[in-house]
């Protein structure tokens, strides 16, 4: 495997604690995401990657089910068996910025969605999520790459203003529409 695939690995992991610590819980509770639950965010996670996967010709089986954390679970598991193959994981392709690879493509957007939407489910289950400088940075990498295209329909709501001196997190919800 590639140091960017360890890292999507180790987002997905902090996604898998969350999701693994959270029993009990009222998956049907609202996130950040306009109009959807907690459990919907779960579901557009797992859907997004497997759309990416089946279009670099991955299969991951079926679509896993079960409560949220179950089926996401099921999901990681087969991931992980698929970037265990080096050939996949180098596999360049022309992506929407350019050629790239899948382990990039797992890192760097995956990786950041993962970061995100940890904290919008974070939130719909009530609780807070702060982010490292070193998280930060690859958002805020992530964020000046879409440009425009982040605030395209069913991405990112527009930009909200926050305060200068507001604190980094704060400045990077409000750029992806979020308040903290």
């Amino acid at each position: 495997m590639t140091d960017l695939t360890d890292q999507y690995l180790a987002d997905a992991d902090r996604f898998t604690d969350l999701l693994t610590s959270a029993q009990d819980t009222d998956w049907s509770a609202p996130s950040p995401c306009e109009g959807w639950s907690a459990a919907d965010v779960v579901d557009h996670v797992v859907d997004t990657q497997r759309g990416f996967f089946a279009q670099r010709d991955a299969d991951l089986g079926e679509r896993p089910a079960g409560t949220p954390d179950e089926m996401w679970a099921a999901h990681t598991d087969a991931v992980r068996r698929t970037v265990a193959d080096d050939a996949f994981v180098t596999l360049e392709y022309d992506g929407y910025f350019g050629r790239t690879t899948v382990a990039d493509t797992l890192a760097r957007f995956y990786g950041f969605d993962l970061l995100v939407h940890h904290w919008d489910v974070a939130r719909a289950l009530g609780r807070d999520v702060v982010w490292d400088e070193a998280e930060m940075d690859r958002i805020d990498t992530a964020l000046d790459g879409f440009g425009e295209h982040l605030y395209a329909e069913g991405i990112c709501k527009p930009p909200l203003e926050a305060p200068a001196d507001a604190p980094r997190q704060v400045r990077l919800l409000a750029r992806m529409g979020r308040t903290a």
